[in-house]
């Protein structure tokens, strides 16, 4: 009785756990940052050019700063496939006649004749396909500025559904110059994470599954 009631215990803990749990991720760095903060401005000289508040009249809103926004369009498909075989075979046998003997008639000494045969095969097959589709967008914030000018992104998308989260995530790195109208395709990001994940009933029935199968294996039923 005892045995049950502490599985049962186990049971309760692993599913308040498994309620609060955030899913992993493969993110590196943090979903967001601030912006830097801005130097102090230089006294004013009294002239109309003043450096500290200079922008050009005809830049545009690119990122390219920590801290700036920009989308990125997910649209991520690839697919591979490998299968391979291999087969042998081997086959032999043995066939020894009786000899004649002191003249014995050969038809007496037959019965110590003896052959003997033997085959062998063997076949293996085997083949792996995986195919995968992630389409949409997610806006990320710049956390980083490398010295080439490269911007390092990163960000998190969260949708709640009934009683379930869908976490969204990416980082990369990404070249301003592929930014078209602050939108940047995700083929076009050097060390892209993609990742969606989630904390729904289904990930929850799948573990319950997991568990039912391990107790089943070692309860006396």
């Amino acid at each position: 009785m005892r045995f049950f009631s502490v599985i049962v215990m186990c049971l309760l803990t692993m599913g308040m756990v498994a309620c609060s749990t955030v899913p992993d991720s493969i993110i590196q760095h943090p979903s967001s940052t601030r912006p830097q903060a801005a130097a102090p401005a230089a006294p004013s000289n009294g002239a109309i050019f003043q450096a500290s508040a200079y922008r050009p009249m005809f830049e545009d809103r690119r990122a390219r700063m920590v801290g700036d926004m920009l989308t990125i369009a997910i649209n991520e498909k690839t697919s591979a496939g490998k299968s391979a075989g291999n087969s042998t075979s081997k086959t032999g046998s043995v066939e020894f006649a009786a000899p004649t003997l002191f003249g014995i008639p050969a038809t007496t000494t037959a019965k110590a004749a003896a052959s003997a045969s033997s085959s062998n095969s063997f076949s293996d097959k085997g083949s792996a396909s995986s195919s995968n589709t992630f389409t949409g967008t997610i806006t990320v914030t710049v956390v980083e500025v490398l010295q080439n000018g490269n911007l390092v992104v990163s960000g998190e998308k969260q949708v709640a559904l009934d009683k379930g989260v869908e976490y969204v995530r990416f980082s990369g790195i990404v070249n301003p110059d592929n930014l078209n109208g602050n939108v940047v395709a995700s083929t076009q990001v050097a060390d892209a994470r993609v990742e969606y994940r989630t904390n729904s009933r289904i990930d929850k029935a799948e573990m319950m599954s997991q568990m039912t199968r391990f107790f089943l294996s070692i309860l006396p039923l």
